[in-house]
């Protein structure tokens, strides 16, 4: 799963025509890193539909602080550049699943 270094990153990926997910975390964070496995196999199930990418908060906090990160892990689904979803704290693989799922039917 790729990173996201910086706004011009970011741009780029949130112009594309794909949903995306944005894990925004830090090396730090055990909840961030007990989270990362999930993401990761989300990141491959869905790579054909789905951009999936993950943001350290530390090195972006100008990223963090547009999406007005509070807490970590924060999950976001944007669509068309619009956020549809936020989660934070640990999620189950079960219910990201059926979130991406949910982005893909309303495609």
């Amino acid at each position: 799963m790729k990173a996201i270094a910086n706004i011009q990153e970011f741009q780029k990926v949130i112009d594309q025509d794909k949903p995306v997910l944005l894990d925004f975390y830090a090396d730090w964070c055990g909840p961030c890193q007990a989270l990362l496995p999930t993401v990761e196999r989300l990141a491959e199930k869905y790579k054909e539909d789905f951009i999936v990418r993950k943001i350290n908060v530390d090195k972006n906090p100008q990223l963090a602080q547009q999406f007005k990160v509070r807490s970590i892990p924060a999950l976001f689904i944007l669509k068309d550049k619009e956020i549809q979803e936020k989660l934070v704290g640990m999620q189950s693989e079960q219910a990201l699943d059926k979130l991406i799922q949910a982005q893909l039917k309303v495609a």
